[in-house]
């Protein structure tokens, strides 16, 4: 059942209204109805669980999760327009948790005197700390509230586990280019019907504003606004606006890069996993991302010298070389000059052939150590500095292995207990091929089985 939203969730006045020429666009046209809610269709397509259960009224605990502009606070609007509770707005940013306990007394005699559930929305979540996020807990955990966060950080880092297991989490992605086409489209129409000195826009500039959005459709509503307000005033109605008349009025984008929080790991994940897929191009464009969200790129060098070792490995083991040679160069050179280094390095990496057999002979030897921390070393390889030692077997039969034919004696260093373990096995790509013939050589010169 629909019940009459808050005055504090009420939409702005329509096109012509009092406050038209007052309110940001983004707020006029923030949509009140499923039918004007553009994106998200997997989450809020006809028949979806999320879009049924706001319909029926049958809304749990949840959080939103998404970037800005993807519609978090627009679906909590909606949530209040289809829910005989009541709704209750509250922002981590602006109050704190005495307005939530407040909030939580008024839910209790609600309950008890009407019968009613309350709905709290709390926009910016993550903006409370964990010691603070426990003011929701034990009025989730009971029903007194059904908390409805939005969020713009990674719940997994930013909430609390106990609070967590008690939410469903929804994801909310940037809204993809026909959702911003239509906003701008939309926006358009809004501007026009409003002011007729407001031009059209040509289908060039609309796509140059679903660019510059970059999935956020605040960003296209006050860029829509911005540019053809400017052109209203230069009484521009006549003809559709061009591309080139958008792009003078638009502000520079700006990168959709957080160096402190999750996008940081995103990027640097992506940049990773381009050079390991050997794409160098992929690796120039995170990079430039990186360069451009002003990351600090001593540490894109240090996460390079590791590609080098973890993906290139001994299939190409110059790469390391480099690698080192370009955080050398950078921290010597510095930016902008030593960007280009870390790129070098970052497609020759991309280039180079992969081997990932050291890392994981690696990780196996030291599953083995920690699996046998106690294993003895063979008599015949210890040290045997003294007289009471060398009593006692250290060293005895040791064979020099210089002093054999082939260079090889053939023993065993491993402990008894891992005796004919192997875990390093090149493969057949670049060096590591001449290593897997050097190392069958050594093997035969000590009558090992290939």
């Amino acid at each position: 059942m629909r019940q009459k939203v808050p005055d504090e969730l009420a939409l702005f006045p329509a096109a012509g209204g009092p406050e038209a020429g007052t309110t940001p666009l983004a707020h006029r046209l923030r949509p009140d109805s499923f039918e004007d809610f553009l994106g998200h269709e997997k989450l809020l397509g006809p028949g979806c669980p999320l879009r049924e259960a706001i319909e029926q009224g049958a809304i749990s605990s949840m959080v939103l999760w998404g970037p800005p502009g993807c519609g978090k606070t627009t679906l909590a609007r909606l949530l209040a327009r289809y829910t005989d509770k009541e709704f209750v707005t509250f922002s981590a940013v602006t109050e704190g948790v005495p307005r939530v306990r407040e909030i939580i007394r008024e839910a209790e005699q609600r309950r008890q005197v009407e019968g009613r559930g309350t709905i709290l929305f709390c926009d910016e979540i993550h903006r409370f700390n964990r010691a603070q996020q426990d003011a929701f807990l034990p009025s989730v955990e009971a029903g007194v509230i059904t908390l409805v966060g939005a969020t713009t950080e990674n719940p997994s880092f930013e909430l609390n586990s106990a609070l967590l297991s008690r939410l469903r989490v929804f994801v909310l992605e940037p809204l993809d280019p026909e959702a911003i086409a239509a906003i701008v489209t939309r926006a358009q129409r809004q501007l026009v019907a409003e002011n007729p000195a407001v031009p059209e826009l040509s289908s060039e500039a609309v796509e140059l504003l679903v660019r510059h959005a970059d999935g956020d459709a605040r960003r296209a509503l006050n860029a829509t606004e911005a540019v053809l307000g400017h052109l209203a005033r230069r009484k521009r109605a006549a003809t559709p606006a061009t591309a080139a008349e958008v792009a003078a009025v638009l502000e520079r984008r700006v990168a959709q890069y957080d160096k402190s929080g999750e996008q940081h790991y995103n990027v640097m994940s992506a940049l990773h996993k381009s050079v390991r897929g050997s794409d160098p191009d992929a690796a120039l464009y995170w990079f430039a991302r990186m360069v451009d969200g002003g990351e600090d790129l001593l540490y894109v060098a240090r996460r390079v010298v590791r590609m080098a070792v973890e993906d290139i490995g001994l299939a190409d083991p110059r790469g390391l070389s480099i690698a080192l040679a370009a955080k050398d160069a950078y921290h010597f050179l510095g930016s902008p000059e030593g960007d280009l280094a870390i790129a070098e390095a970052l497609v020759y990496l991309a280039t180079a052939p992969k081997s990932n057999h050291v890392y994981s002979a690696y990780g196996a030897a030291v599953a083995a150590a920690k699996e046998h921390p106690a294993a003895p070393v063979p008599l015949h390889i210890r040290n045997a500095p003294t007289k009471l030692m060398k009593d006692v077997g250290y060293g005895e039969g040791y064979r020099y292995d210089h002093a054999e034919g082939g260079h090889a004696a053939g023993q065993q260093y491993l402990p008894d207990v891992l005796r004919g373990e192997r875990w390093y096995e090149p493969g057949t790509a670049g060096y590591e091929k001449t290593i897997a013939e050097r190392l069958a050589w050594w093997r035969q010169q000590k009558n090992e089985t290939p």
